[in-house]
């Protein structure tokens, strides 16, 4: 009995100083419900975001969770990449291979800077470099979880996007340049949150006035008696044409 109780105060020790070192799952986030039980749900995406940024932030997360928390062992979360990383030499290479195809190719489609290109390619040429260390390497690997920071990182990104977006663009402070607000949008694609400006109708809607009726009539035109009594439209004759003679 004792034994046991050693052996789970143990396993949460280890599990609690892993999670020190380890990325955030970038697909699913624990909450504690009513009854005091730690439970698993998928994270909200940021939102003023375009249906392209969301599908792609969506993709991403959830094949940087397959690639590296896919699993549990021991308190320890795992995916593909450490799987496949045990098979020596190709192991590695396909890693490397899945970590930019899967995540860094797809997170590009999102109009990203360089600078946060290069972070990523930096977090796949670490995780490239250790998967070669025999045994240990493979450990490494699968706490460091390069594609769950690459995640993170887009994430991030795109939350200053989107809330950059539903700013008015006096109250913006990062460079558009960089950031670039509301891109991946589709002509008339409505984002929810966003407060659009409506047009007041220029100078043509101020000279237009209600009548009497209800009908709209502008301020500049002349009307003559015969319709302002509502009968047939006359059309407007300058006065001062002559009559034709009889003969």
């Amino acid at each position: 009995m004792a034994s046991k109780f050693a052996l789970g105060a143990g396993k949460k020790l280890f599990e609690k100083h892993i999670d020190q070192y380890t990325p955030a799952d970038p697909l699913y986030e624990t909450y504690t419900d009513k009854k005091g039980k730690e439970r698993r749900r998928k994270r909200e995406l940021p939102p003023g975001l375009s249906k392209r940024d969301a599908k792609i932030l969506k993709s991403v997360k959830k094949r940087a969770h397959h690639l590296d928390k896919g699993f549990s062992l021991c308190g320890l979360r795992f995916g593909w990449t450490f799987v496949i990383g045990i098979i020596p030499g190709a192991g590695d290479v396909a890693d490397a291979a899945l970590n930019y195809l899967l995540v860094v190719r797809k997170a590009r489609q999102a109009e990203l800077p360089d600078w946060l290109i290069h972070k990523m390619l930096f977090n796949n040429a670490v995780s490239a470099a250790v998967g070669f260390v025999p045994l240990v390497g493979d450990i490494v690997l699968a706490v460091y979880k390069a594609n769950s920071r690459n995640a993170a990182l887009l994430e991030e990104f795109l939350r200053i996007r989107g809330e950059e977006f539903l700013k008015q663009e006096s109250e913006r402070i990062q460079n558009p340049d960089n950031v670039k607000p509301g891109a991946g949008r589709e002509p008339g694609e409505h984002v929810p949150g966003k407060v659009e400006k409506k047009s007041s109708g220029g100078w043509f809607r101020r000279r237009n006035t209600k009548d009497g009726k209800g009908k709209s009539v502008d301020k500049g035109a002349q009307v003559t008696p015969a319709a302002a009594s509502g009968t047939k439209f006359v059309e407007n004759v300058s006065s001062t044409q002559d009559s034709p003679k009889k003969k």
